[in-house]
Protein backbone atom coordinates (compact mmCIF):
# COMPACT_ATOMS: atom_id res chain seq x y z
CA UNK A 1 0.00 0.00 0.00
CA UNK A 2 1.24 3.42 -0.99
CA UNK A 3 0.70 7.23 0.40
CA UNK A 4 1.29 9.79 -2.25
CA UNK A 5 3.38 7.37 -4.23
CA UNK A 6 5.16 6.37 -1.18
CA UNK A 7 5.44 2.85 0.64
CA UNK A 8 3.70 2.69 4.00
CA UNK A 9 6.44 0.89 5.70
CA UNK A 10 8.95 3.16 4.19
CA UNK A 11 6.57 6.49 5.82
CA UNK A 12 6.07 4.92 8.96
CA UNK A 13 9.56 3.72 9.35
CA UNK A 14 10.86 7.32 8.90
CA UNK A 15 8.11 8.59 11.33
CA UNK A 16 9.49 6.05 14.05
CA UNK A 17 13.27 7.36 13.47
CA UNK A 18 11.46 10.99 13.92
CA UNK A 19 10.11 9.97 16.75
CA UNK A 20 12.92 8.48 18.36
CA UNK A 21 14.46 11.62 17.43
CA UNK A 22 12.15 13.67 19.15
CA UNK A 23 11.94 11.41 22.53
CA UNK A 24 15.65 13.06 22.52
CA UNK A 25 15.00 16.70 21.72
CA UNK A 26 12.02 16.65 24.40
CA UNK A 27 14.26 14.92 26.76
CA UNK A 28 17.11 17.42 25.83
CA UNK A 29 15.11 20.41 25.51
CA UNK A 30 13.04 20.12 28.82
CA UNK A 31 16.19 20.19 30.91
CA UNK A 32 17.14 23.30 29.24
CA UNK A 33 13.50 24.74 29.80
CA UNK A 34 13.71 23.96 33.38
CA UNK A 35 17.15 25.59 33.78
CA UNK A 36 16.19 28.85 31.79
CA UNK A 37 12.76 28.88 32.58
CA UNK A 38 13.74 28.86 36.56
CA UNK A 39 17.21 29.55 36.82
CA UNK A 40 17.55 32.37 33.84
CA UNK A 41 21.11 30.16 32.49
CA UNK A 42 21.05 29.71 29.13
CA UNK A 43 23.32 26.05 29.69
CA UNK A 44 25.68 25.85 26.61
CA UNK A 45 26.53 22.96 28.09
CA UNK A 46 24.18 20.50 27.80
CA UNK A 47 25.18 19.14 24.58
CA UNK A 48 28.54 18.29 26.83
CA UNK A 49 26.78 16.92 29.83
CA UNK A 50 24.63 14.76 27.50
CA UNK A 51 27.47 13.44 25.96
CA UNK A 52 28.82 12.28 29.62
CA UNK A 53 25.72 10.89 30.25
CA UNK A 54 26.70 8.33 27.10
CA UNK A 55 30.33 8.18 27.85
CA UNK A 56 29.62 7.54 32.10
CA UNK A 57 26.89 4.12 30.82
CA UNK A 58 30.16 2.96 28.29
CA UNK A 59 32.32 3.33 31.40
CA UNK A 60 30.39 1.54 33.91
CA UNK A 61 29.93 -1.23 31.25
CA UNK A 62 33.85 -1.24 30.17
CA UNK A 63 35.29 -0.87 33.04
CA UNK A 64 33.01 -2.04 35.83
CA UNK A 65 30.98 -4.83 34.16
CA UNK A 66 27.90 -2.68 35.18
CA UNK A 67 25.13 -2.68 32.76
CA UNK A 68 22.66 -0.38 31.15
CA UNK A 69 20.32 -0.51 33.76
CA UNK A 70 22.99 0.47 36.11
CA UNK A 71 23.82 3.05 34.35
CA UNK A 72 20.66 4.59 34.39
CA UNK A 73 20.40 4.70 38.03
CA UNK A 74 24.01 6.12 38.23
CA UNK A 75 25.46 8.00 35.66
CA UNK A 76 21.91 10.77 35.99
CA UNK A 77 22.81 11.22 39.64
CA UNK A 78 26.92 11.52 39.22
CA UNK A 79 26.72 13.67 36.20
CA UNK A 80 24.00 15.77 38.27
CA UNK A 81 26.19 15.87 41.52
CA UNK A 82 28.93 17.39 38.54
CA UNK A 83 26.27 19.77 37.62
CA UNK A 84 25.63 20.29 41.28
CA UNK A 85 29.51 21.55 42.13
CA UNK A 86 29.32 24.07 38.98
CA UNK A 87 26.67 25.61 39.90
CA UNK A 88 27.63 26.42 43.47
CA UNK A 89 31.52 27.27 42.44
CA UNK A 90 31.26 28.71 38.94
CA UNK A 91 27.42 29.84 37.59
CA UNK A 92 26.29 31.02 41.45
CA UNK A 93 28.95 33.88 41.03
CA UNK A 94 27.60 35.39 37.69
CA UNK A 95 23.61 36.12 38.38
CA UNK A 96 23.51 39.09 39.15
CA UNK A 97 25.41 39.81 35.53
CA UNK A 98 24.41 40.01 32.05
CA UNK A 99 23.06 36.14 30.93
CA UNK A 100 26.22 36.17 28.15
CA UNK A 101 28.11 35.43 30.80
CA UNK A 102 26.97 32.28 31.98
CA UNK A 103 26.08 31.49 28.59
CA UNK A 104 29.90 31.64 27.43
CA UNK A 105 31.32 30.19 30.72
CA UNK A 106 28.75 27.03 29.97
CA UNK A 107 30.30 27.37 26.09
CA UNK A 108 33.84 27.02 27.15
CA UNK A 109 33.23 23.99 29.90
CA UNK A 110 31.62 22.39 27.35
CA UNK A 111 34.68 23.25 24.82
CA UNK A 112 36.72 22.01 27.89
CA UNK A 113 34.54 18.40 28.45
CA UNK A 114 34.59 17.60 24.60
CA UNK A 115 38.50 18.18 24.25
CA UNK A 116 39.22 16.35 27.12
CA UNK A 117 37.37 12.94 25.74
CA UNK A 118 38.54 13.31 22.58
CA UNK A 119 42.43 13.40 23.61
CA UNK A 120 41.34 10.54 25.37
CA UNK A 121 39.07 7.98 23.12
CA UNK A 122 39.48 10.16 19.77
CA UNK A 123 36.41 11.03 17.35
CA UNK A 124 35.42 8.11 16.09
CA UNK A 125 32.42 6.00 17.51
CA UNK A 126 32.71 3.56 20.48
CA UNK A 127 29.78 0.57 20.75
CA UNK A 128 27.66 -0.10 23.35
CA UNK A 129 25.89 -3.05 23.60
CA UNK A 130 21.75 -2.59 24.08
CA UNK A 131 20.02 -4.60 26.77
CA UNK A 132 19.12 -8.03 26.62
CA UNK A 133 15.84 -7.64 27.86
CA UNK A 134 14.80 -4.92 25.17
CA UNK A 135 16.40 -6.79 22.22
CA UNK A 136 13.72 -7.80 19.49
CA UNK A 137 11.00 -6.20 18.12
CA UNK A 138 7.51 -6.77 17.46
CA UNK A 139 5.75 -7.53 13.83
CA UNK A 140 2.76 -4.89 13.34
CA UNK A 141 2.27 -5.87 10.24
CA UNK A 142 2.59 -2.87 8.52
CA UNK A 143 5.84 -1.88 10.25
CA UNK A 144 8.58 -3.71 12.49
CA UNK A 145 8.98 -2.18 15.76
CA UNK A 146 12.09 -2.78 17.76
CA UNK A 147 11.53 -3.56 21.32
CA UNK A 148 14.32 -0.64 22.33
CA UNK A 149 13.01 2.38 20.16
CA UNK A 150 9.67 1.15 21.73
CA UNK A 151 11.00 1.87 25.01
CA UNK A 152 13.07 5.01 24.12
CA UNK A 153 9.49 6.60 22.97
CA UNK A 154 7.61 5.07 26.20
CA UNK A 155 10.90 6.32 28.58
CA UNK A 156 10.98 10.05 27.45
CA UNK A 157 7.16 10.53 27.37
CA UNK A 158 6.62 9.11 31.16
CA UNK A 159 10.02 11.04 32.51
CA UNK A 160 8.97 14.74 30.12
CA UNK A 161 5.16 14.62 31.53
CA UNK A 162 6.06 13.34 35.21
CA UNK A 163 8.69 16.58 35.63
CA UNK A 164 6.11 18.74 34.01
CA UNK A 165 3.66 17.48 36.59
CA UNK A 166 5.85 17.63 39.50
CA UNK A 167 6.69 22.04 38.05
CA UNK A 168 3.50 22.85 37.53
CA UNK A 169 1.22 21.13 39.52
CA UNK A 170 2.56 20.19 42.41
CA UNK A 171 4.06 22.64 45.84
CA UNK A 172 7.63 21.69 45.31
CA UNK A 173 6.95 23.19 41.81
CA UNK A 174 4.76 26.71 42.94
CA UNK A 175 8.19 27.04 45.20
CA UNK A 176 10.14 26.91 42.18
CA UNK A 177 8.23 29.30 40.22
CA UNK A 178 7.77 31.64 42.99
CA UNK A 179 11.52 31.86 43.76
CA UNK A 180 12.27 32.75 40.16
CA UNK A 181 10.00 35.52 40.54
CA UNK A 182 10.80 36.73 44.01
CA UNK A 183 13.29 35.12 45.61
CA UNK A 184 13.53 37.56 49.00
CA UNK A 185 9.70 36.89 49.84
CA UNK A 186 10.08 33.10 49.35
CA UNK A 187 13.58 33.17 51.76
CA UNK A 188 11.70 35.03 54.07
CA UNK A 189 9.29 31.63 53.89
CA UNK A 190 12.24 29.73 55.25
CA UNK A 191 12.74 28.03 52.09
CA UNK A 192 16.39 27.47 51.35
CA UNK A 193 16.72 29.52 47.81
CA UNK A 194 20.42 29.04 46.68
CA UNK A 195 20.13 25.06 47.48
CA UNK A 196 16.95 24.87 45.84
CA UNK A 197 18.30 26.90 42.51
CA UNK A 198 21.43 24.67 42.85
CA UNK A 199 19.16 21.52 43.10
CA UNK A 200 17.17 22.76 40.13
CA UNK A 201 20.32 22.96 37.95
CA UNK A 202 21.56 19.13 39.20
CA UNK A 203 18.37 17.70 37.91
CA UNK A 204 18.23 19.47 34.50
CA UNK A 205 21.76 17.96 34.32
CA UNK A 206 21.16 14.75 35.11
CA UNK A 207 18.16 15.13 32.29
CA UNK A 208 20.54 15.52 30.01
CA UNK A 209 22.74 12.71 31.01
CA UNK A 210 19.87 10.36 31.50
CA UNK A 211 19.23 11.14 27.86
CA UNK A 212 22.79 10.36 26.76
CA UNK A 213 22.67 6.77 28.74
CA UNK A 214 19.24 6.13 26.27
CA UNK A 215 21.20 7.14 23.35
CA UNK A 216 24.04 5.04 23.51
CA UNK A 217 22.77 1.98 22.58
CA UNK A 218 21.42 3.55 19.64
CA UNK A 219 23.67 6.12 18.51
CA UNK A 220 27.64 5.59 18.93
CA UNK A 221 28.87 7.02 22.13
CA UNK A 222 31.28 9.86 20.32
CA UNK A 223 32.98 12.87 22.59
CA UNK A 224 31.20 14.74 19.30
CA UNK A 225 27.73 13.45 19.93
CA UNK A 226 26.41 16.78 22.05
CA UNK A 227 28.05 18.95 19.95
CA UNK A 228 26.11 17.43 16.94
CA UNK A 229 22.67 17.90 18.78
CA UNK A 230 22.98 21.13 20.62
CA UNK A 231 22.12 23.76 18.46
CA UNK A 232 19.05 21.77 17.39
CA UNK A 233 17.71 21.21 20.49
CA UNK A 234 18.22 24.60 21.15
CA UNK A 235 16.14 25.93 17.92
CA UNK A 236 13.35 23.34 19.85
CA UNK A 237 13.64 25.16 22.62
CA UNK A 238 13.32 28.90 20.89
CA UNK A 239 10.26 27.17 18.93
CA UNK A 240 8.16 25.85 22.17
CA UNK A 241 9.16 29.54 24.11
CA UNK A 242 12.38 29.33 25.98
CA UNK A 243 11.41 28.28 29.66
CA UNK A 244 8.49 26.95 28.68
CA UNK A 245 8.23 23.14 30.27
CA UNK A 246 5.34 21.85 28.04
CA UNK A 247 6.38 23.79 25.02
CA UNK A 248 10.07 21.89 25.26
CA UNK A 249 8.03 18.80 25.42
CA UNK A 250 5.58 19.13 22.49
CA UNK A 251 7.42 20.96 20.46
CA UNK A 252 10.51 18.15 20.81
CA UNK A 253 8.37 15.23 19.97
CA UNK A 254 6.66 17.04 16.85
CA UNK A 255 9.42 18.30 15.31
CA UNK A 256 10.94 15.21 15.98
CA UNK A 257 8.11 13.79 13.55
CA UNK A 258 7.97 16.77 11.32
CA UNK A 259 12.06 16.09 10.75
CA UNK A 260 10.95 12.52 9.78
CA UNK A 261 7.93 13.61 7.55
CA UNK A 262 10.36 15.71 5.69
CA UNK A 263 12.63 13.13 4.68
CA UNK A 264 10.03 11.03 3.43
CA UNK A 265 9.18 14.01 0.84
CA UNK A 266 11.94 16.00 0.58
CA UNK A 267 15.16 14.43 2.25
CA UNK A 268 17.26 17.69 1.33
CA UNK A 269 15.06 19.98 3.42
CA UNK A 270 15.69 17.15 6.50
CA UNK A 271 18.65 18.84 8.30
CA UNK A 272 17.18 22.52 7.78
CA UNK A 273 13.44 22.10 8.04
CA UNK A 274 13.84 22.61 11.96
CA UNK A 275 15.85 26.17 11.34
CA UNK A 276 13.33 27.06 8.73
CA UNK A 277 10.41 26.63 11.20
CA UNK A 278 12.51 28.75 14.24
CA UNK A 279 12.43 31.41 11.42
CA UNK A 280 8.98 31.22 10.82
CA UNK A 281 7.96 31.05 14.53
CA UNK A 282 10.23 34.24 15.91
CA UNK A 283 8.97 36.35 12.88
CA UNK A 284 4.92 35.46 13.71
CA UNK A 285 5.49 35.23 17.59
CA UNK A 286 9.29 36.03 18.84
CA UNK A 287 8.23 34.46 22.52
CA UNK A 288 8.20 31.00 21.03
CA UNK A 289 4.53 29.05 20.53
CA UNK A 290 4.15 28.50 24.63
CA UNK A 291 6.09 31.48 25.56
CA UNK A 292 4.54 34.38 27.38
CA UNK A 293 5.18 38.12 26.21
CA UNK A 294 6.83 40.19 29.03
Amino acid sequence: MDIFGIPVQAMMGQLLIGLINGSFYALLSLGLAVIFGLLNIINFAHGAQYMLGAFGAYLLLNKLGLNYWWALLIVPLAVGAMGVVIERTMLARLYKLDHLYGLLLTFGLALIIQGFFRKEYGSSGLPYTMPEQLTGGQNLGFMFLPNYRAWIIGASLIICLATWFVIERTKLGGYLRAATENPQLVQAFGINVPRMITLTYGFGVALAALAGVMAAPIYQVSPQMGADLIIVVFAVVVIGGMGSIMGAIVTGFGLGLVEGLTKVFYPEASTTVIFIIMTIVLLIRPAGLFGTQK
